[in-house]
């Protein structure tokens, strides 16, 4: 009794499936032929459209969240492209700061070698007076003895 009871009551479900199911693409193909329609018209006539001033047929609710769509995206792309052009200004400024980095570090490398020749040109002009003076000094004895 169950079992033709269960049978019974899927049986009219999918009666009621299959019905509503029908009635739906009906529905779909009657809204397609509209959508389509709007379509032509929006692409026919799309440049020449003011987004602020829609005509009547384009004032739907379907049409409506198109556009908010549209403009979301157009939102999110100049979000991108300003992220973007962020990040390459960031990457500039990057570049610039390390080649500075490095001519600042290069140029500190010449000083130092600067610094170091000169010293050892202060080195040995001193060892030079040095030895001129023990020259002198090595003359006067010799003169000395004579």
């Amino acid at each position: 009794m169950e079992e033709k009871l269960a049978k019974l009551i899927l049986s009219e479900v999918s009666k009621e499936i299959s019905t509503t199911q029908k009635s739906q693409s009906i529905d779909l193909s009657s809204n397609t032929k509209k959508y389509r329609s709007i379509g032509k018209k929006f692409f026919k006539d799309g440049e020449r459209l003011n987004d602020e001033a829609l005509p009547d047929w384009m004032i739907t609710q379907e049409m409506k969240q198109a556009m908010s769509t549209l403009s979301t995206f157009s939102e999110k792309d100049q979000q991108y492209y300003q992220y973007q052009a962020r990040q390459e200004y960031l990457r500039e400024q990057r570049t610039i700061q390390s080649e500075l980095e490095l001519a600042n570090k290069r140029e500190e490398a010449a000083n130092k070698r600067e610094a170091l020749a000169l010293n050892e040109k202060k080195v040995a002009l001193q060892e030079m007076n040095l030895a001129l003076a023990e020259i002198e000094r090595l003359k006067a004895l010799l003169a000395q003895k004579e």
